[in-house]
């Protein structure tokens, strides 16, 4: 009896220290693992990878989706440019680089610089004059003869030795916002950026949240917001994608930048996911 009752404590303890040699080499019980993990911090991420056009769609005014006419956007240097050494003339030819991703809530960050003059025959209002569309319809619904697609623009202007010619407006083909708390079917609402020299870059940030708002900064500094972007059924633009049952709330969609009929250049265009 005495034998057996020395083996049980021996089994016993050879148990017990293989239960405490377990619990050591597993770690900590479950919820003490989960408090030490948290989520991945967003990060900054590449849209533009400094060497070709890859992840975009041209869509120009009268060709069809895909069709880069006279080598309009390209990549040299690093830098993705819109040039129209090629053109014989601009005969409205608006167009747009469009990502191929729709996003809903980032942040969106890169430089721009113009270069020269606009053509010719464009336009007055086109010189030094460009930007980049937020929550955009995609290329493939645009009309073939379509200028400007449904979507809300950060303008970019410089200075043209005439006055006043602030950055970073608001302008809003097919579309309408809320603006100090009353909504707004102004073409253009004006920001409180600086006027600026067209020879030099200039940063931008745009910081959207769906349809709840969003927030324009150039140089880190606030110049706008605005709330509710919404597709506008009195306009050309909005009116076929209402027809076919797009939802006028606009809480998604393409970024695009923009090339009409002047020289522009951008780089560093990165974009950071907030949701």
């Amino acid at each position: 009896m005495k034998n057996l009752n020395k083996i049980n404590r021996r089994v016993f303890a050879n148990c017990f220290a293989g239960a405490v040699t377990l619990l050591l080499l597993l770690g900590p019980a479950l919820p003490c693992t989960a408090q030490n993990k948290s989520p991945a911090e967003p990060k900054w991420v590449d849209l533009f990878n400094g060497k070709d056009l890859e992840g975009w769609t041209v869509k120009i005014t009268g060709h069809p989706v895909g069709d880069n006419y006279a080598n309009t956007f390209r990549v040299e240097d690093g830098i993705l440019k819109c040039e129209y050494d090629d053109y014989k003339e601009f005969g409205g030819r608006y167009g747009h680089l469009y990502s191929n991703l729709s996003y809903s809530h980032y942040k969106l960050r890169l430089e721009y610089r113009f270069e020269g003059r606009q053509l010719r025959d464009a336009p007055r209002y086109v010189d030094l004059n460009s930007g980049v569309m937020l929550h955009s319809q995609s290329p493939h619904s645009m009309e073939l003869d379509q200028a400007f697609p449904a979507s809300l623009e950060m303008q970019f202007l410089a200075d043209l030795g005439k006055g006043e010619r602030q950055t970073g407006n608001v302008c809003t083909p097919g579309t309408d916002l809320v603006f100090n708390g009353k909504l707004t079917k102004k073409h253009i609402v004006k920001s409180s950026g600086p006027t600026l020299p067209a020879d030099e870059w200039v940063s931008v940030e745009i910081e959207v949240h769906g349809n709840q708002e969003i927030i324009y900064r150039v140089r880190d500094k606030e110049v706008l917001r605005y709330t509710q972007p919404q597709l506008s059924p009195d306009s050309e633009q909005a009116k076929p994608l209402i027809a076919q049952g797009a939802n006028r709330k606009l809480t998604h969609g393409h970024i695009a930048l923009q090339a009409e009929a002047q020289r522009v250049w951008f780089r560093n265009i990165q974009i950071m996911p907030l949701k």
